[in-house]
């Protein structure tokens, strides 16, 4: 089956479950029941999460990716002030795509953490694993978990609870330390997070695609955005540019504000 056809199948589900059970499904991630399903019917036989980690090698990026993040760490490692304030980048994916492929991918040794999908697999007949069922989602709402969890270091201190009550000032990174980029509408929630909590965010659109190009000015309009510019993260293009001088005013404020403290 091409990736075409499928998700076009896959775009038609919400509507097919509607229509001939009145069921609700998440758009999101009523792709991994299809993939499931293809799986049992044998049209993706023998695809597991090692197969998935494998197939991840094959991901392209956007122009810039990987080097600008070891070039952003490298504005604060390399600045002898930010370093005396013990300041560090981190770069964190969250993702409704599936965590076994980006684990897999090119990106996995610069990021500090990867939330996505994940999948339970069981042995078939003849004793090769296969996928099976869903064992855990990001969807556009569950996305601020995983920023809750950044904020209040619930991945470097797993017996903290994501619920517990915890002081702003103490959580690990704060909001306004923050900055989320991303691409769409299931982006909307988490960004909502980020801004109210003083965060700056940032949205992407490929080159020359009209439609990504009026999603992101749409969320510029509704303020969900505080800018966005073409998906090229390559040294001298308007995304780095934002990017990295981003970076350097919040570490600067860092600094600022513990002189006063």
């Amino acid at each position: 089956m091409g990736a075409k056809k499928f998700w076009e199948e896959v775009n038609s589900l919400p509507d097919k479950y509607w229509d001939e059970q009145k069921v609700k499904v998440n758009k999101d991630t009523i792709y991994l029941n299809h993939f499931i399903n293809k799986t049992k019917e044998g049209v993706f036989k023998g695809l597991n999460n090692d197969l998935l980690f494998e197939l991840g090698k094959e991901l392209k990026f956007y122009k810039g990716i990987p080097e600008i993040f070891e070039k952003t760490k490298k504005i604060v490692e390399e600045n002898s002030v930010f370093q005396e304030y013990n300041i560090k980048v981190e770069h964190y994916i969250v993702s409704t795509g599936m965590k076994n492929m980006i684990e897999g991918s090119i990106i996995k040794k610069h990021v500090e953490g990867i939330w996505g999908c994940e999948l339970i697999q069981i042995k078939d007949k003849d004793n090769n694993w296969e996928i099976s069922e869903i064992g855990y989602t990001i969807d556009n709402t569950s996305k601020t978990r995983a920023i809750f969890e950044i904020n209040k270091g619930i991945n470097k201190n797993p017996e903290y609870n994501v619920n517990a009550k915890i002081k702003e000032g103490n959580r690990r990174v704060l909001f306004k330390n923050m900055i989320y980029i991303a691409d769409g509408p299931s982006d909307v929630p988490a960004f909502s997070v980020i801004k109210k909590g003083g965060g700056s965010t940032f949205a992407i659109y490929p080159k020359s695609n009209q439609k990504a190009f009026k999603q992101v000015e749409k969320l510029r309009e509704d303020n969900r955005v505080d800018m966005y510019a073409e998906a090229d993260y390559s040294e001298g293009t308007t995304t780095y540019m934002w990017i990295t001088n981003k970076i350097e005013k919040l570490a600067q404020n860092i600094v600022n504000e513990e002189k006063v403290n």
